[in-house]
């Protein structure tokens, strides 16, 4: 531990004089990096220092609070430092070694597995766990959207969505209500965030954990596309893994509720995700380039497309 700490320089940094080399992995929302260093050339770790500002010390607290109950699916912190100045936060990982974000039928059932169980977890039992996340909560997002809706039918043509679809969505809104139930999320369980690590499942990226609607982390997993990892969602895929949650899940729910409600909310979410990522690319991209916007710009309203004509059935 203490050797692990003067890896980090007291402006932290890694400290380039002891580590042997070092990589790349990701970078942060605030444009830091995240990276693996090696002390040996068969002894590495992994260095994450604050990549969001507003998530300060979130995962630590995660790390300490939550995971220990979890079996693990999660590589460990071994060594970390806080700190009211977000540059001085950093945090040493385990270093589960090279990463495969599949998103397959194997790979997503075997995350849906781990997801049921922890949503199953009584969340009385687990202390002050954060009660939101990264994102806008879900009725925010559907407030966001009618507020928007004149904006989002103008893109429909361009879109190649049709206008029936959405009327119908905007009609359900008003006459449903979402699931009350809160349960724990990971809260960003996109397909970055799980990996195959040989052949076992990781779970990556704690730091937006929180209370919220079960239908958060399934959205994430099945429908949230990103930039960096495309992936392929249909019907029968879908219908099969929101059936494996259903099987595993330990609280009772309506099935064809369910369903309706996930429909629901996948198609409000994908909705405001399209405006989000038309703002990029009228901003020519931003982060991401305009090619990988363009391709999560098609994930997402094949999404939306085939979660609205279930919805309407």
């Amino acid at each position: 531990m203490e050797l692990l700490n003067n890896i980090v320089r007291a402006d932290g940094n890694l400290n380039e004089e002891i580590i042997l080399k070092k990589e790349i992995l990701y970078k942060g929302m605030n444009g830091r990096f995240v990276e693996r260093f090696y002390l040996t050339p068969s002894t590495s770790y992994i260095f994450k220092p604050l990549t969001n500002d507003g998530q300060l010390g979130k995962e630590v607290w995660v790390h300490e609070h939550i995971l220990p109950i979890f079996p693990a699916i999660y590589p460990k912190i071994i060594s970390y430092s806080i700190s009211e100045r977000t540059d001085l936060n950093w945090m040493i990982l385990e270093d589960l070694g090279p990463l495969s974000h599949e998103f397959n039928e194997e790979s997503v059932m075997g995350v849906i597995k781990w997801v049921a169980w922890w949503h199953s977890l009584p969340i009385e039992e687990l202390g002050n766990v954060p009660v939101t996340g990264l994102k806008p909560k879900i009725e925010e997002i559907v407030s966001d959207v009618c507020d928007k809706k004149d904006e989002f039918y103008r893109l429909l043509p361009s879109l190649k969505i049709e206008e029936e679809l959405i009327d119908a969505i905007f009609s359900q809104i008003n006459h449903l209500k979402f699931l009350e139930k809160k349960v724990l999320t990971h809260g960003d369980l996109h397909t970055g965030n799980f990996a195959i690590v040989g052949d076992e499942l990781k779970i990556l990226d704690w730091e937006h954990t929180h209370l919220n609607s079960p239908y958060w982390d399934l959205y994430h997993l099945i429908d949230m596309s990103h930039p960096l990892f495309p992936k392929k969602i249909t019907n029968p895929l879908r219908d099969r893994i929101l059936e494996s949650y259903l099987s595993l899940v330990k609280f009772e729910i309506d099935r064809d509720y369910f369903f309706k409600e996930y429909y629901l909310f996948a198609t409000m979410f994908s909705m405001w995700m399209i405006l989000l990522i038309q703002k990029d690319l009228v901003e020519n991209g931003g982060k991401w380039s305009v090619e990988q916007l363009n391709t999560q710009l098609e994930e997402t309203v094949s999404s939306l497309q085939q979660c609205a004509a279930a919805l309407i059935l």
